[in-house]
């Protein structure tokens, strides 16, 4: 549709139109429809340019006589020569420059502003087809998606509000697009001078007013969309800070040997000079968890990243909804992670196309990393760490104490936090909260619940997808869960690093501020990697075959579905007899086997193939070294009793993507499969 540039009859005081095109529009005949022939109007070479009858050759002129000529159907591709200059009387571009100086109640089919009759359908070619403000208000319409265009219209529809959509119509503002001498960008809706584009959609017309963030035809700009995200209180510098008597803290610091804390993990964080960080963590002298992380790695992890997000697709069939997140990757929602009001449900169970329409904004957490091809993992039961204590929003009937911690120490934090819990949210007391004061508890609640108020603040001022909540750094993110009187030391070799951590702890550990070190490498003669015999361990980590203590072995085959663990005896033959020797190499397998699956960090499904015991004690046996084994993993995991060919089913939470493929990329001769096809020996069954 093209548009005509004037000055609106209804603005007073509005400059005179330059010389050239006007939006004059005569009132049409109202006995019939105009032909094509009579819309489309003479070419320019009809009548002498610049001459009277220059108006009877446009349509909304005027003929020879004065008669008003009937103007083009609104709607219509305008004819020959659209894109003839301003001025030059070709077609479609109104009146010519005889008639601009005119006053506009002067012009020929002019109708004041606000007589047209009530009813007076403005589609209709008998209808008037003057330029007033009413013609403005229904651009407005069409640009807010209440009229559709019609038949002819170059402009493509607006887009319809879908169903479920939170956000309202776009409302347009008074006089929105009334003149279009400014410059317009941004989603140009007004009718500026520029002609409307059919490719693109809305806002490529050099006129009108822009709903982006460029001034609009009101005079003011549009305010921009909060963009606040809230980061992690990890208490340093708080306001809550608690003093703690020196009795309190001896007592925290744990067991002594020899002058020395005695605990059963050590930490090792090793920074590279491309920026990649390595943390290791040793049981003993056994290297149990390592991570490899990159600033770029910290910035893109969203585990744990609260997001305000948009359903895309409800899937009743997979009962589950991929939500957008702002992620390249849409997020997965499923049932189960959908929190919903039971007094606004009628049904007990209801489907998940009840709860969630298509463009619905709703308040998620990730739970998982996006991993391979699939999607952010995603819950609607938010939770905020702290040091002591978890806070779950909206969850008051979520309350638990960690049951590693002994029963007189959980029934003096239970009575401790009936006092400080909030009526509307749930309460997860961490092991870290063992012997910690009521005041700190306090402090870490208090904190965790600012942090909440935020992030709602955020989420209600936003109408579209986007990070609410962020994370720390892995290494700050590892200190805060699980740094506890149980690690004897944290070795850093990063001054700059080690200054964070240790400031990190004196606020909210202190009795530990003084098990963080700095490990410096010229000093000791050694990276500090090969001092604790880390980088011998974590390539062996690397190889599918790891050897036992007493000669067996273990064989780990990843596949698509499941993890496999082969248990042999290899090169131990044992001393007494074959049941012996297959109970004993089998229950250091076992303790084996949960160490790979921590270090290597392996999800999913797994099968661990046990040698076959005749024995049903020694069964049960292996299986309580295995349970207690696992009992040390931080990650959760479900073991099954043996069956009856020796093999033991178990699941362990996936939550990376694992050591392997952090550290290695996929062969460009085999794709990933282990070997290649003789191609010269297929090639001779030809």
């Amino acid at each position: 549709m093209e548009d005509q540039t004037t000055n609106s009859p209804t603005s007073p005081g509005a400059p005179s139109a330059p010389p050239g095109p006007s939006s004059a529009r005569p009132t049409p005949p109202e006995a019939s429809r105009p032909t094509p022939a009579e819309a489309t109007g003479p070419t320019p070479s009809d009548a002498p340019d610049g001459g009277p009858g220059a108006a009877g050759s446009t349509p909304g002129g005027t003929d020879a006589d004065g008669t008003p000529r009937p103007r083009r159907r609104r709607g219509s591709r305008g004819g020959r020569n659209r894109r003839k200059p301003a001025g030059s009387g070709a077609p479609g571009t109104g009146a010519p420059a005889g008639t601009a100086g005119t006053p506009a109640a002067a012009r020929p089919g002019h109708r004041p502003a606000g007589t047209r009759p009530v009813g007076d359908d403005p589609n209709d070619a008998a209808a008037d087809r003057g330029l007033t403000t009413e013609d403005l208000a229904l651009d407005a319409k069409e640009d807010a998606g209440l009229d559709r265009p019609r038949i002819g219209d170059t402009r493509p529809a607006p887009p319809r509000p879908q169903i479920g959509d939170t956000r309202p119509a776009p409302v347009a503002p008074a006089g929105s697009g009334a003149a279009g001498s400014g410059a317009g960008s941004g989603s140009g809706s007004g009718t500026g001078s520029g002609r409307r584009r059919r490719r693109g959609g809305r806002g490529r017309g050099r006129g009108g007013s822009g709903t982006g963030g460029a001034p609009t035809a009101t005079g003011g700009p549009t305010p921009p969309s909060p963009r606040g995200v809230v980061q992690a209180d990890l208490g340093v510098g708080d306001a809550f800070d608690v003093d703690l008597d020196d009795e309190t803290l001896e007592r925290r610091r744990g067991r002594t040997r020899k002058g020395r804390p005695a605990g059963r993990y050590f930490m090792c964080v090793h920074v590279r000079e491309d920026g990649h960080t390595h943390l290791a963590v040793l049981e003993g002298r056994s290297l149990v968890e390592h991570y490899v992380t990159t600033p770029r790695d910290d910035a893109m992890s969203i585990d744990g990243n609260i997001y305000l997000g948009r359903v895309q697709n409800v899937l009743p069939g997979m009962e589950a909804a991929f939500v957008d997140i702002g992620t390249p990757k849409n997020g997965v929602l499923y049932r189960g992670d959908v929190s919903f009001d039971p007094a606004e449900v009628e049904q007990r169970q209801p489907r998940i196309e009840q709860l969630l329409k298509n463009g619905q904004n709703i308040l998620v957490q990730v739970t998982k990393n996006p991993i391979g091809a699939k999607g952010a993992r995603l819950t609607q039961e938010v939770s905020l760490a702290g040091r002591f204590v978890v806070l779950v929003p909206n969850q008051p009937q979520t309350y638990g104490i960690s049951k590693r911690m002994p029963d007189d120490e959980r029934k003096r934090l239970r009575k401790v936090l009936d006092g400080l819990r909030p009526p509307d949210a749930g309460i997860i007391v961490r092991t870290a909260a063992e012997g910690a004061a009521p005041e700190e508890l306090e402090r870490d609640v208090a904190r965790l619940r600012q942090q909440w108020e935020q992030i709602s603040a955020y989420a209600a001022q936003s109408k579209q997808a986007r990070l609410l909540y962020q994370e720390p750094p892995l290494v700050l993110r590892l200190l805060r869960e699980e740094f506890t009187k149980e690690y004897r030391g944290v070795a850093i070799d990063d001054r700059a690093l080690y200054e964070e951590v240790r400031n990190y702890v004196e606020a909210v550990a202190p009795e530990l501020a003084d098990r963080v070190e700095f490990y410096d490498t010229e000093a000791e003669g050694l990276p500090m990697f090969e001092r604790f015999h880390v980088q011998e361990q974590l390539l062996k980590a690397l190889d599918r075959k790891v050897w036992l203590p007493s000669g067996g072995s273990l064989i780990i085959e990843r596949t698509e579905a499941l993890t496999v663990i082969d248990v042999n005896t290899g090169k131990n033959v044992g001393r007494s007899n074959l049941e012996e020797t297959v109970y004993r190499n089998n229950l250091e397998a076992a303790e084996e086997a949960a160490r790979q699956l921590r270090l290597r960090d392996i999800g999913g499904i797994i099968v661990i193939d046990f040698i076959d015991m005749e024995i049903k004690g020694n069964r049960e046996e292996v299986m309580r070294a295995l349970r207690a084994a696992l009992a040390r993993d931080k990650t959760r995991t479900q073991v099954f009793d043996i069956s009856e060919l020796g093999l033991v089913e178990m699941t362990r939470k996936r939550v990376s993507e694992g050591l392997l493929e952090s550290v290695s990329t996929t062969c460009e001769t085999c794709s990933g499969r282990g070997f290649t096809i003789d191609e010269a020996l297929l090639a001779s069954l030809d």
